[in-house]
């Protein structure tokens, strides 16, 4: 029987996100689970960290256990603080982020917090995975926490299935009854965006501000891309690597004559 796996959990909607929470009630069934997460909201931050500010950090209780630590600072500092100083002890087998409250897919995953969790956990040459279910209405994460554990439990049982150095999987959930899921799809990264727009507000001095607002717009319509696979309710898998090198144009521009 293969032993139980060491994992790093952590989020960018903060520690006591329900969507965390849920998640490591159920990878508890199988797992030594450490918690190290931000102490808020943090969502769209990317995969910012911090370096001109102090961090600070608290022991988080939950029925009156500890919990997790809850890191002042970005996911990226929470996942880096927790493997490097406050686990340093622990051999980790796998970062996982999340659950997120909303979507990870085509253009969503540049900014997102939960996605450079993960990919924080990649650079510290641990396997990583980002799980997010996709919606912003209010749920309990019941189904989602069993259906991401039971993937996550399969990857660390099957002796096949290896997670390449350097990539994390991004898996993301669609928001419908567990048996309403028509299976998982490997995906690729999907080309939709937002069409972004500020609106113009006044607060009660009459100064104005502006508020960040847009439309998503759709260019993904087969289920090889992420977007399209979850609103055909599959369960979405995409493989993703911080080297954001542009090879095929590498290899176009590699004999240009520019002047020095």
């Amino acid at each position: 029987m293969k032993r139980k796996p060491n994992i790093l959990v952590s989020n960018d909607d903060g520690i006591e996100a329900p969507g965390l929470q849920r998640l490591v009630e159920e990878l508890n069934s199988f797992a030594n689970v450490y918690v190290s997460a931000p102490y808020r909201q943090q969502s769209a931050v990317g995969h910012s960290i911090t370096i001109f500010y102090p961090l600070r950090t608290y022991e988080h209780m939950k029925d009156g256990k500890f919990f997790g630590i809850a890191v002042e600072g970005t996911p990226a500092d929470a996942v880096k603080i927790g493997v490097l100083h406050f686990f340093k002890d622990v051999k980790f087998d796998l970062v996982v982020s999340g659950i997120n409250h909303g979507a990870n897919t085509a253009i969503n995953i540049i900014y997102s917090g939960t996605v450079s969790a993960a990919t924080e956990g990649t650079i510290l040459g641990i396997p990583s995975i980002a799980l997010s279910l996709t919606t912003f209405s209010k749920v309990d994460f019941i189904d989602a926490s069993k259906i991401a554990t039971k993937i996550v439990k399969q990857i660390w049982d099957d002796d096949d299935i290896k997670i390449h150095e350097g990539t994390l999987l991004n898996i993301n959930i669609p928001n419908v009854p567990a048996d309403e899921i028509k299976g998982v799809k490997i995906t690729k990264q999907g080309k939709s965006y937002w069409e972004d727009a500020f609106e113009v507000r006044a607060d009660p001095n009459g100064r104005d501000y502006y508020w960040l607002t847009g439309k998503m717009v759709y260019k993904d319509e087969s289920t090889e891309f992420d977007i399209a696979a979850v609103k055909e309710n599959y369960v979405s898998i995409t493989p993703l690597h911080y080297d954001l090198t542009d090879y095929s144009t590498y290899e176009e521009t590699k004999n240009w004559k520019l002047n020095k």
